[in-house]
């Protein structure tokens, strides 16, 4: 029977959480009520103004640099991270745990966090956007590809062992064959979220479409800001795409 005692507790608890994160967000559907003020904002944004499209399409190509840079050179930095950070690759316990701990770390402090720091010490632009999503994809990353590593397969390893390959030359060449699609899943993803990064990142200077979109928004260009938006969304699509195209030819 499904039903049991165990699972009422577990319903009422949740009711409880939810009733006082609501209270807490004061969570209100009435404020929905009126829409006048919204329809009007929006119908500002339109017709769209094309006459900056050319900057606005370096603006997204520049984002796009942001989010790809930042993506691969965190996968870069977290593959070696991951199989030192994975409990059947690890060399020690004393480095598992210390990888562990490092990538925790690194993973909790948020991008803006990251980017404020460099922002101020590097300058404006997107070079410290970069850094600042790099230095985060690599805790997410490495965290991601770690649990896969974990999960794989320990056949082919112990296969390589023993003909005699070295530890790490069997970890590596009997593990990464195993992993790689899902490996270039969680990095396509990452990149996703890179895009949206870039846009926040660009509120505070960082460069891209995000700071062409907070500037448009300070300055009331409405009609740019929904091509701004029009073009960010073209990005994380087509970047979805792409995604799935690779990791179908790569399956």
């Amino acid at each position: 029977m499904w039903f049991k005692k165990r699972s009422f507790v577990t319903f009422l608890i949740l009711v409880i959480l939810v009733y006082f994160s609501m209270k807490l967000t004061e969570f209100d559907l009435s404020k929905f009520k009126d829409f006048r003020n919204m329809i009007d904002f929006l119908s500002q944004w339109f017709p769209m103004d094309f006459s900056l499209l050319p900057r606005m399409v370096q603006d997204g190509l520049e984002t796009l640099a942001m989010a790809f840079l930042g993506s691969f050179f965190g996968l870069l930095i977290a593959l070696p991270l991951s199989f030192i950070s994975a409990r059947n690759t690890s060399p020690s316990s004393l480095l598992y745990h210390f990888a562990r701990v490092a990538l925790s770390f690194v993973r909790s402090i948020p991008e803006i966090v990251i980017g404020l720091i460099l922002l101020t010490a590097l300058g404006l632009g997107p070079f410290p956007a970069v850094i600042a999503i790099m230095i985060h994809n690599i805790g997410v990353l490495g965290k991601l590809v770690s649990e896969l590593i974990e999960a794989s397969d320990p056949g082919p390893q112990d296969a390589l062992k023993a003909v005699g390959a070295k530890k790490w030359f069997a970890s590596f060449f009997s593990i990464i064959p195993q992993i790689w699609p899902n490996v270039l899943s969680h990095y396509f993803y990452r990149f996703e979220v890179a895009i949206r990064t870039s846009l926040v990142l660009g509120f505070i200077g960082g460069g891209g479409i995000g700071q062409r979109l907070f500037n448009d928004f300070k300055t009331f260009q409405y009609s740019s800001v929904s091509l701004d938006v029009l073009i960010i969304m073209i990005m994380v699509i087509a970047v979805d795409f792409l995604g799935s195209y690779i990791r179908n030819k790569v399956i």
